[in-house]
């Protein structure tokens, strides 16, 4: 089953949801153009994820996609935090950032009941998940709304778990991917593949259908995962210069420059494996140290010297996600990149026969 058939879409296209990257105008943009929009709800509150929930219904009857962390959230080590802050007190020092005022605390908070409550209000047509899934009560409530569940997979073990859980198609996350790996079963990064390796594996062991993430730009590489056996695929990091977007100056110039094409896996930003474009930072502390607090602790400490830096103009301290293929990155509208990106699956498509409310 393709993932028009799956999700009453008309292009096998899902954008990847990127917290902290974007909200609700990106995801109404790609629902319009036909692919399946999504809007991630790990850094917003309560309140903030129901007027977002709400801008998507208002403009948009097409189906969408709400994502989710699954972490576990970590009690804060004292001991830990304070290695963390003495790993970067020089910086501290460097910028005039007084290390004793900083907050620890975590800005992406896991799938809880709350949440469950307001998807139960907005019933969405799928929701996707990140780092596994979450407890089978709450799994069952999402199911209860109605829901399409989908989750990440950086391997066969856990693409296989997910299966046995229930999930209706898989997300194979290879390793060219940008932002956190979705990786729940292991933290051994020498377990990760690469996408074309990972989806033809999965597509092996599993019944349900897989759909390729990772270093996925343009329409030849939509078209090479589906020739693969990838029911769809979902990409991020080519939407990320779309005026939709809420990138910030640096991260924008960042992905605009030859730079982009050196990315590297670090935890030095959250305290989980992510790829960034490379950065003072994961030149001089990582790419992976380890000091750093579990995720997402590692977040506080470092946030007030991404602030200084960018407030200069400059992203030494900042995470500028992104995947290894960044050539697909266009400043033009997510309606128009979408349509772009199916080109070569669906020849036959137009604008005005995707066109959604």
């Amino acid at each position: 089953m393709n993932l028009q058939e799956l999700f009453g879409i008309s292009l096998p296209i899902i954008q990847a949801p990127m917290a902290g990257a974007q909200g609700s105008a990106l995801a109404v943009a790609v629902c319009k153009a036909g692919g399946l929009g999504s809007l991630p709800c790990a850094m917003l509150s309560a309140d903030d994820m129901r007027k977002e929930l709400a801008a998507i219904r208002a403009q948009t009857d097409a189906p969408f996609n709400v994502n989710f962390f699954c972490h576990t959230q970590p009690d804060v080590d004292a001991e830990r935090e304070a290695l963390w802050r003495k790993t970067l007190s020089p910086y501290y020092a460097e910028f005039g950032v007084d290390s004793s005022t900083i907050a620890t605390g975590s800005g992406r908070m896991p799938f809880d009941a709350q949440a469950a409550e307001i998807l139960d209000e907005f019933r969405p047509r799928v929701v996707s998940f990140h780092f596994g899934l979450p407890n089978e009560q709450l799994l069952d409530r999402v199911k209860s709304c109605g829901a399409k569940i989908l989750s990440s997979a950086t391997t066969v073990e856990e693409a296989l778990w997910l299966e046995a859980r229930g999930v209706d198609a898989i997300i194979a996350q290879g390793l060219e991917a940008g932002g956190h790996r979705g990786m729940f079963l292991t933290d051994d990064l020498t377990t990760q593949m690469g996408t074309f390796a990972l989806l033809r594996q999965v597509i092996q062991e599993v019944k349900v259908p897989v759909i390729a993430a990772g270093g996925i730009a343009d329409a030849k590489g939509v078209a090479g995962a589906m020739a693969l056996g990838a029911a769809g695929v979902q990409i991020g990091t080519a939407y990320l210069l779309c005026p939709e977007t809420k990138i910030s100056a640096v991260h924008r110039s960042a992905l605009a420059s030859s730079g982009a094409r050196h990315t590297a896996l670090t935890n030095i930003f959250s305290g989980r494996p992510a790829r960034g474009i490379v950065n003072r930072a994961i030149r001089e502390i990582g790419p992976i140290n380890a000091q750093v607090p579990p995720f997402p602790m590692a977040t506080s400490a470092i946030a007030p010297l991404r602030a200084k830096a960018e407030s200069s103009g400059s992203g030494d301290f900042s995470p500028l996600w992104s995947g290894q293929n960044p050539s697909g990155c266009k400043p033009i509208p997510a309606y128009d990149l979408t349509q772009i990106l199916a080109a070569e699956v669906s020849p036959n498509h137009s604008a005005s026969s995707s066109h959604q409310k």
